[in-house]
Formats: C-alpha cells, sequence, structure tokens
C-alpha cells in the first residue's frame, strides 16, 4: 500500500481522485498507454530514469518499466497509485517503480535529479512546468499534455489556471530546449494541447 503523507489525508484533491478511480468509470483501468507515452517512449532517449507527473494508474509507466527504465511516477490519489503498484507486480516490473503519493502544487523533483524522461498528462500548474522542464537530462524529452482556453468554451467554470495559453507550454521552456512538435489534440474543437520537446543544451 502506498504510504500517505499527513499533509495529504484531508487533502480534498486526494478524497475526489480517490472517489473517481473507485467508480466503474475507472475500475477496473485498462493501463493502457497513453498515446503521448507511446510517443516518447518510442524516440531516442539517453540513460536514465523516467519521472511521471499526475501519472493515475498509469500505463505508460509500466511500458517504460517493461523497457527497463526506472520510473518514478507522482499523483495525489493513493488509490491510483496502488492500483498502479498492484499491475507492475503482476507484470513483475515493481522493483523498477518508485511511487509517490503528493500534491503536485508543493511537491517537486529533488534538487539535483536528471531523468531521460519527463511525462505529464493531464495536469497543468506553470510553475510545476518550469520545474520540472529543469530536471530533463542532456538529451532527454519534456512529454506534457494539458487543457487549452478552448476547453473553457464548453465549461466555462474551468480555472483559467488549469488551462494553457495561447504558445504554452512552449513559450514557457527554458533556454536549451527544441520544440519537436505542439499540436491541439482531440476531437473537434480541440481542447488540449501537446508538446514535446527536447534538451540539445
Amino acid at each position: 500500500m502506498t504510504r500517505v503523507p499527513p499533509e495529504l489525508v484531508d487533502n480534498p484533491d486526494r478524497r475526489r481522485w480517490n472517489d473517481r478511480y473507485a467508480t466503474s468509470e475507472y475500475a477496473p483501468p485498462t493501463f493502457t498507454p497513453h498515446p503521448l507515452a507511446e510517443l516518447v517512449l518510442g524516440m531516442p532517449l539517453p540513460d536514465g530514469p523516467v519521472l511521471e507527473l499526475a501519472c493515475g494508474p498509469s500505463g505508460g509507466a509500466l511500458l517504460a518499466a517493461e523497457r527497463g527504465r526506472e520510473v518514478t511516477a507522482v499523483d495525489v490519489s493513493d488509490v491510483a497509485l496502488n492500483l498502479l503498484a498492484d499491475e507492475a507486480r503482476r507484470r513483475r516490473v515493481d522493483y523498477l517503480i518508485t511511487l509517490i503519493a503528493a500534491d503536485l502544487i508543493t511537491w517537486r523533483p529533488p534538487p539535483g535529479s536528471a531523468y531521460a524522461l519527463v511525462l505529464c498528462i493531464g495536469y497543468w500548474d506553470r510553475a510545476l512546468f518550469g520545474d520540472a522542464a529543469s530536471v530533463v537530462a542532456a538529451g532527454g524529452v519534456l512529454g506534457w499534455q494539458a487543457l487549452s482556453l478552448a476547453a473553457r468554451d464548453a465549461n466555462p467554470r474551468l480555472p483559467v489556471s488549469w488551462c494553457v495559453r495561447a504558445g504554452e507550454p512552449a513559450s514557457l521552456l527554458p533556454p536549451g530546449f527544441q520544440v519537436v512538435s505542439q499540436d491541439d489534440v482531440g476531437p473537434k474543437p480541440a481542447t488540449r494541447r501537446r508538446l514535446v520537446a527536447r534538451r540539445v543544451g
């Protein structure tokens, strides 16, 4: 079982996502890798570990581990992490996956760490994006998908802070990154933006 730190016990996001992952919408999860995870894990990558943020019961983390990568998977939901842990044990890759229950509003990668791939799907925080980019190793890849402002046309109550703005997230990359692609994806009108960038310097 994933250890839940004291500061997460009463966290409303933890409760909300735990409830969602316990419903028939998500249970049992398919563990099918997200298309972005498949894309970036199919790219040339340097040696080194993978960091996945807001991972949920991630098929991408499992795919990376099955390819021999050490993976750190971070999510606010211990229910999601336990589902991932159970599947990792079933596939006999649990020794490669470190699970961290944390709120990404405050959690940050350890200083000095370096990852061949940093992946985040379905979550957006501008401050976290900058810190995540900073731990991509030379030659490594950053893959990120988040809601765009177009998502608010369908749901005006959606907080603006949850959405990338025009040009983002590519416009927020620190020096030393080369954008491989940035596209709006999903059914029309596309409401998600997908970035793939490589650290070249």
